[in-house]
């Protein structure tokens, strides 16, 4: 027979231990502090000592509290992978929340292909630009923008981003053939938000003074592509949302360099779920299909 302490506050004391707040924990929980601080207290009776301590404000661990949160993370962890797994979430779709930009212009293109080789498998996107609280039961998966820190989860590499000049080819037509960076200089520049990006970009070409004159900017990445295509001026696109445009030749490369960006797109997602059979399915066509895409774009360079 296990004897085992209660469960409810083994899982108070981990959400304290993990933000070093009652408060932190209550919130995560869906509970008052007073219901953590009262759990924790019993727990400790339970164990006979104390997991705890209070240097002023702040809350730390005492050792036996860091020695008894190592194991009972990766303890409440297995138990919430198991029991996803053994779930399959069979009551519902795989729920993803994606970036607006990357659903419009990589993702939702290619999910036919998803239906194609997973049938079996439904799928719930949600677009917003928002942060997900991964403490939440709203998602399954996550695909962010970032440097790929977000501590206690998950984090497949999918695309570094790199950042280039695109157009369509009617406005290509009116540059200097061949064409240099500073010939964009007179054109007309379309911008991202925050609007930094060109100056970033004539920096990397070897203009280190060239102030971009004013142009249209655009908050969503996608909005900026479209008005690229459209021949509204040139865009400094993400190559990585605008492959498939370049590839149909709705947009064009007019002139080199590409500036590496710092941030790159990332599937987030908890370890709870990690083993079920539908995220790993979808991992692995997401990530193919992102290798795909990034070997597209070595033979797609600047127009000649």
């Amino acid at each position: 027979m296990r004897r085992l302490p209660p469960l409810v506050a083994v899982r108070a004391f981990e959400a304290g231990a993990r933000h070093l707040s009652f408060t932190r924990a209550a919130d995560e929980l869906c509970v008052t502090q007073t219901a953590i601080s009262h759990q924790v207290r019993q727990l400790e009776t339970w164990l006979g000592v104390r997991l705890f301590e209070r240097a002023g404000h702040a809350l730390r661990l005492t050792e036996a509290g860091g020695a008894y949160l190592a194991e009972v993370g990766e303890v409440l962890d297995r138990l919430a992978a198991v029991t996803e797994t053994v779930r399959g979430r069979r009551d519902g779709p795989l729920r993803i929340t994606v970036l607006p930009s990357f659903a419009s212009c990589w993702l939702v293109p290619r999910l036919g292909r998803f239906r194609e080789s997973h049938p079996d498998i439904e799928l719930k996107l949600t677009s917003s630009p928002d942060s997900w609280a991964f403490t939440e039961d709203r998602f399954d998966l996550a695909i962010r923008s970032g440097l790929g820190r977000w501590p206690g989860l998950k984090a497949d590499l999918i695309a570094q981003e790199m950042l280039g000049p695109v157009c369509s080819p009617a406005v290509a037509a009116g540059l200097p053939s061949p064409c240099s960076p500073s010939d964009l200089l007179a054109s007309h520049l379309l911008h991202d938000t925050p609007r930094d990006a060109w100056s970033r970009w004539f920096r990397h070409a070897g203009l280190p003074e060239a102030a971009p004159a004013a142009g249209h900017a655009f908050d969503d990445h996608g909005h900026l592509l479209q008005a690229a295509a459209e021949g509204q001026g040139i865009a400094l696109g993400k190559l990585f949302l605008a492959e498939r445009a370049l590839r149909e030749g709705r947009l064009v490369r007019p002139v080199d360099p590409i500036l590496p960006n710092d941030y790159s797109y990332w599937l987030v997602y908890p370890r709870t779920v990690a083993g079920r059979p539908d995220v790993g399915r979808f991992r692995n066509w997401l990530l193919a299909e992102a290798k795909a895409t990034a070997a597209a774009l070595l033979v797609q360079g600047a127009a000649p």
